[in-house]
């Protein structure tokens, strides 16, 4: 596994407060990488040290095998969407984003191609000559995800890319990422878990400038591993273990879902399922909704309360 960036033991204090305490995890190249945490977990702090804004009190920062960031040996390869991202309200938006290409080391031509590619991608074609001013809060947002994009960088940090967008523009923006899979690194830190389990496939779980967990998407949310049954009536608990003695079959009464934990061999889950199912209809169960794995909510919940 190449690393995109690397960070070990990384310290911030601000004043009273301690933004990362010693925090250390590898984000790897050409993933889509989820930061899930409460607010002043250090999601922020850590995207900041990545690309240059803050400097860590202790630690190392390895970004693309080259050191700490550096303009000189990093300049065009790391770009960053602060959440709270507000470019001057006077310029046009293709002026502005032809500027920000240039400082990016691109010649006019490229330049002027690289500011229609990244519009068209976020939508905004038709406002190349608007000014920030005339943008409403969706549309700054979509700007701001465009400049990050800009120049086709390796590494871009994303820190809350979709407050503010609407459905569809979310949707958009979500394919973006999505088909960005494999040829940049995009790490993004945001509060709508579901948004990150849609796109990301790497997810590190970090609270109070710690790392608690970090893994696949897939194997933190049990995909492949679980299947969740919500349904009516008492299951049969002692004959479903029965049926699959090679699994643990457990029942939340609270939430009427009845879990199967996969272990041992993988077994073919429509298997599984007609075992199941047929036993919890003889019983009177009905069933409601059945789904394969966990969700990233429930496992970030879960993470905190054990801690």
């Amino acid at each position: 596994m190449t690393p995109a960036f690397r960070v070990d033991g990384l310290v911030k204090q601000y004043r009273r407060t301690r933004a990362l305490d010693g925090l250390s995890l590898t984000v790897p190249q050409g993933s889509i990488f989820a930061l899930v945490g409460s607010n002043g977990a250090g999601k922020t702090t850590l995207m900041s040290i990545v690309s240059g804004l803050v400097k860590p009190d202790r630690g190392a920062c390895d970004v693309l095998g080259h050191g700490p960031y550096s303009a000189a040996r990093h300049a065009g390869l790391v770009a960053i969407l602060p959440q709270d991202s507000v470019p001057p309200r006077h310029a046009r938006i293709d002026h502005l984003l032809h500027y920000y290409a240039r400082l990016q080391g691109l010649h006019r031509a490229p330049a002027r191609a690289a500011v229609r590619e990244v519009l068209g991608w976020v939508n905004l074609a038709d406002k190349t000559t608007a000014r920030v001013s005339e943008l409403s809060h969706g549309m700054l947002r979509r700007f701001t995800i465009a400049q990050a994009f800009l120049g086709n960088p390796e590494i871009v940090l994303l820190d809350e890319p979709m407050s503010g967008l609407d459905p569809v523009e979310a949707a958009n923006i979500r394919n973006l990422i999505r088909s960005r899979r494999g040829r940049q690194t995009i790490v993004i830190s945001s509060h709508i878990l579901h948004e990150l389990e849609s796109v990301c496939d790497q997810v590190a779980f970090i609270e109070a400038g710690r790392l608690m967990r970090q893994n696949s998407m897939k194997h933190v949310t049990r995909h492949g591993r679980q299947i969740n049954m919500n349904i009516t009536g008492t299951p049969p608990l002692a004959r479903l273990q029965e049926l699959v003695p090679e699994h643990a079959v457990e029942f939340d009464a609270a939430a009427q879902m009845l879990r199967i934990h996969l272990t041992g061999q993988p077994t073919a889950l429509g298997s599984i399922n007609g075992l199941i199912i047929p036993a919890l209809l003889d019983a009177g169960c009905q069933i409601i909704e059945i789904v394969l794995g966990s969700n990233l909510e429930h496992e970030y919940l879960n993470q905190r309360q054990a801690r």
